[in-house]
């Protein structure tokens, strides 16, 4: 799917948007973004001087990830497509008083108006979910200022993910709604080094993201089987 008709499936869209009520529910449907949600955040922080950084924050859903970048210091802004999980983030940002500047867009349209814009781009959890992951790598790379760097998450397309992140998060342990992943969309890490090496970045590291569900947390590991981080560098 082109850009031009939208790099993005309806389905997925009215999926996270029916959890919208509930995204800041620490125990809600999300229980398990939140527990990742700081490991993120350090990930990030480790690749980035957040402070006074200019970041964007692609496919932010209902904010997580974008107030904790703009609470450390970050000027943030973040896209989503997603109009009941993007009311959410505006009205938790007014409860918080953590500035963020929401915007529903799609990030290949963000990148013909703000090209060479940004110290660094998250994308965290949402290449999995579009038809077209190069094409949201791409538009990223072009966002960065030269030195910037983008930082991904996503999951790896492996029999210990499907057993862990679909079978035992949406089916056992009911940590995710059921139907939030679907494993031929999984990017193992040799793919997602292809997509960000076509987009003329540099790939500066690969770590695993270990989540707990013992004690409802997550921590950075070398393992990269199930969900896993990376950093890119746009070269100067």
């Amino acid at each position: 799917m082109s850009a031009a008709s939208g790099n993005f499936a309806q389905a997925e869209l009215d999926k996270f948007d029916a959890l919208a009520q509930r995204w800041w529910d620490p125990d809600g449907p999300q229980k398990a973004l939140h527990a990742l949600n700081p490991a993120r955040l350090g990930y990030v922080a480790q690749h980035v001087t957040l402070r006074d950084a200019a970041v964007l924050d692609v496919g932010c859903g209902g904010g997580l990830l974008s107030e904790a970048l703009a609470a450390a210091g970050a000027r943030v802004t973040a896209i989503d497509l997603a109009p009941a999980l993007l009311k959410v983030a505006r009205l938790h940002g007014l409860e918080s008083g953590v500035k963020v500047d929401y915007r529903q867009a799609t990030v290949e349209a963000l990148a013909g108006e703000l090209p060479g814009t940004f110290d660094a781009v998250t994308c965290m959890e949402m290449l999995e979910h579009v038809p077209d992951p190069g094409s949201v790598v791409r538009a990223c790379a072009v966002l960065l200022k030269p030195g910037g760097r983008l930082l991904l998450s996503t999951l790896n397309r492996t029999p210990a993910a499907f057993a862990l992140a679909i079978v035992g998060a949406e089916y056992i342990a009911r940590l995710l709604p059921t139907g939030t992943h679907q494993y031929r969309d999984f990017i193992k890490p040799s793919e997602l080094a292809r997509l960000l090496r076509d987009a003329g970045l540099v790939l500066e590291d690969v770590s695993g993201l270990l989540y707990e569900p013992w004690r409802n947390a997550a921590r950075i590991v070398h393992r990269t089987d199930v969900n896993y981080l990376a950093c890119a560098r746009k070269p100067e």
